[in-house]
């Protein structure tokens, strides 16, 4: 037997809580009437209240959430194989780790939003592999091309500044890592993305000569960019742990800006797409539903999957009859 949905394991402490709570309150109940009434003539006053079947009202009531909660985490057994065909587009998203995505002219940090964008586009992902590279001063394959969404938002998280410890921002590394990642992956090279996300500030290499080499792979770039060109400071933690902001070497503090012109440039060498971000839409929606979702997808290899069988409805129906039982019992004594 398995469980589909086995995070809702951990709400079971609703379950022991309710459990303490009604034998907390029977004891005081009992406490209450005690000093109400002596002993002796308790007996009389709640004379036509049935002791055990409160008590068997309280038990059918925890063990209606408990089942309850067994049914939301889909029990699971028995199982057929059945062959599942996929297509799917390799979409790597390159994402800017540099100092300057700590600016906070988008809420909570140019990094983190983008963090949080990316983990709304999985969820329209239906088979696409998806990969992850992280760039500062250099570029690093932080999650290969795969369908394991989980896997993927497990390295997506762990996404930071120092992720690349070498700084600076490199636009051209990021895509010759993209590049790279592609080779092996067999002759269809009109299914392969690269979104960029970035605020554009580019201090190495040429990456629009370095764009026009991805094109001739047919690598096409959709880029994303990511703050304001007012430009915002930038905010660090100093060694002692009090916020301070980015200065050069000089002692000047540094203010980042949006260059939007390199990444306009960068998707029309490889017919892509350029989108800045808002507040109200960050850009990765505009990208999917108005090219991505279009686009045609590669036949992967079919395989052949377990399909397990759902086996919610019997906890389901026997919540359903321990509530029912608890509706019917009453707490008065029958004659």
């Amino acid at each position: 037997m398995r469980f589909a949905n086995l995070y809702f394991s951990v709400y079971f402490w609703i379950v022991l809580a309710l459990a303490l709570f009604l034998v907390w309150s029977f004891k005081l109940k009992q406490a209450i009437l005690c000093k109400f009434a002596q002993k002796q003539l308790l007996a009389e006053i709640i004379g036509s209240l049935n002791r055990r079947k409160q008590i068997i009202k309280a038990v059918l009531l925890v063990l209606v959430f408990t089942f309850s909660l067994l049914a939301l985490m889909r029990p699971q057994w028995g199982f057929k194989w059945q062959k599942i065909n996929r297509k799917s587009l390799d979409i790597l998203i390159a994402i800017d780790t540099s100092k300057s995505m700590l600016a906070v002219d988008v809420k909570p940090n140019r990094l983190e939003r983008s963090k949080l964008a990316v983990k709304d586009l999985l969820k329209k992902l239906k088979g696409d592999r998806v990969g992850l590279i992280a760039f500062s001063g250099t570029a690093f394959l932080q999650c290969p091309l795969t369908s394991d969404y989980n896997g993927f938002a497990m390295a997506l998280d762990d996404l930071n500044p120092t992720s690349i410890p070498r700084g600076g921002t490199s636009i051209s590394s990021a895509i010759r890592v993209a590049m790279n990642s592609y080779e092996g992956e067999g002759d269809e090279n009109k299914y392969k993305i690269l979104i960029l996300i970035t605020d554009g500030e580019d201090h190495e290499g040429n990456p629009v000569k370095t764009a026009e080499e991805a094109a001739k792979k047919n690598v096409r770039i959709f880029c994303i960019g990511i703050g304001t060109t007012e430009g915002d400071l930038i905010q660090i933690v100093d060694k002692t742990g009090k916020r301070t902001f980015l200065k050069d070497l000089k002692g000047n503090i540094i203010k980042t800006r949006l260059n939007e012109t390199v990444l306009k440039q960068l998707a029309v060498a490889t017919n892509g797409m350029y989108v800045r971000s808002s507040g109200a839409d960050f850009g990765l929606d505009i990208i999917y539903d108005k090219k991505l979702s279009s686009m045609e997808r590669r036949d992967v290899k079919a395989r052949m999957d377990k399909i397990y069988f759902e086996r919610f409805q019997i906890p389901l129906v026997i919540a359903l009859i321990f509530l029912l039982m608890e509706m019917i019992i009453t707490n008065k004594k029958t004659r």
